[in-house]
């Protein structure tokens, strides 16, 4: 999606600075790593996580003979970015799914196997932007954070009636927040008198929970409890550790895949599936590998490639961007 981000620090009210809303994140960089294979004609491209279609709209320009696959879980992302690429007609297929359907995606379709895969992770400009969706902590809003609202648990669910200890566990876990134990104490303290239901309370409290040490630091409170709930809520992480894998066994020899991550979880996950997929997982000692145990992947990015200051200046959202790519340079039999 385009414009991404964990979430937007306080003081904007979640609303993008200049054009940051209508600029995907290191575009060009995504653009120049699936370029190489991309350049034949009937070459298919999957754009796993469409937003507002910027990255999209940015593939299916600068190469006219590729055809894109595109899917999001939000059925409203879907429809602006419908009006946006239907200039190009059939070379863009539009499909209402989450990330990790993609094989049902393309055996629906008849693909058997892709050239390039592009994830851009986190939550969409468009979600960040309207209050109503619940994902900024800045503006009041409903605690809603689906990023399907047609399906799931809402996030006022999650902290109404999740016992303390599974709230502690997704916060230290999702939010990687060291202060679990004393703002679930209050939040259990205060869903007994009121149901939660808007996101301004859910800030107070976080607020009032904290020690004075820990508000000092590391922005807005409230960022890491956002984060943790939204991440349960949309079930982020196990179906990333599904989809990535997934798409990998998709592409092509040849094929490429660029993944954006936005905090550290992500990008630790989608590391994890590259690192192995590029390791020789042969036995040690054996005089000549066979071919089954060589590496099926090749890393195309060492560690994750950061955004220039010339893009965070541009577009704040693309501050915690970290990129990596990989290239499928063996055949599906060799796994």
């Amino acid at each position: 999606m385009q414009g991404r981000e964990a979430l937007p620090d306080e003081g904007d009210g979640g609303r993008p600075e200049g054009q940051s809303r209508h600029v995907p994140v290191m575009l060009e960089r995504c653009l120049d790593m699936l370029a190489p294979a991309l350049a034949e004609p009937g070459a298919v491209v999957v754009d796993c996580t469409l937003g507002l279609g910027g990255h999209s709209e940015a593939l299916l320009t600068r190469f006219p003979g590729v055809r894109l696959v595109a899917l999001d879980r939000d059925k409203e992302a879907l429809r602006l970015s419908g009006e946006r690429l239907a200039p190009y007609g059939e070379r863009a297929t539009l499909v209402h799914a989450v990330y990790d359907e993609l094989p049902d995606v393309l055996d629906r379709l008849g693909i058997p196997r892709v050239q390039g895969v592009l994830f851009d992770l986190g939550v969409s400009s468009m979600q960040l932007d309207e209050a109503d969706r619940g994902f900024a902590y800045a503006q009041d809003a409903p605690l809603d954070m689906r990023m399907d609202q047609t399906t799931g648990m809402s996030a006022a669910e999650v902290l109404n009636t999740y016992p303390p200890g599974e709230l502690v566990r997704i916060l230290r876990a999702y939010g990687e927040e060291k202060q679990a134990k004393r703002i679930v104490s209050a939040v259990v303290r205060e869903r007994e008198k009121e149901p939660f239901t808007n996101s301004a309370r859910l800030v107070e409290l976080i607020r009032d929970a904290l020690p004075q040490a820990a508000k000092r630091t590391g922005g807005n409170p409230a960022k890491r409890t956002f984060q943790a709930l939204r991440i349960e809520v949309n079930g982020e992480l196990s179906v990333l550790e599904r989809a990535v894998p997934a798409a990998v066994k998709a592409l092509a020899v040849g094929g490429r895949i660029a993944v954006l991550s936005y905090h550290s979880l992500e990008d630790r996950l989608v590391k994890q599936v590259f690192a192995a997929g590029a390791a020789n997982t042969a036995p040690p000692g054996l005089p000549v590998v066979p071919e089954r145990y060589q590496p099926r992947l090749k890393l195309l990015t060492r560690g994750a490639e950061l955004p220039t200051e010339e893009e965070v200046a541009e577009n704040r959202r693309a501050a915690p961007a970290r990129l990596r790519g990989a290239q499928r340079i063996r055949e599906e039999s060799a796994e």
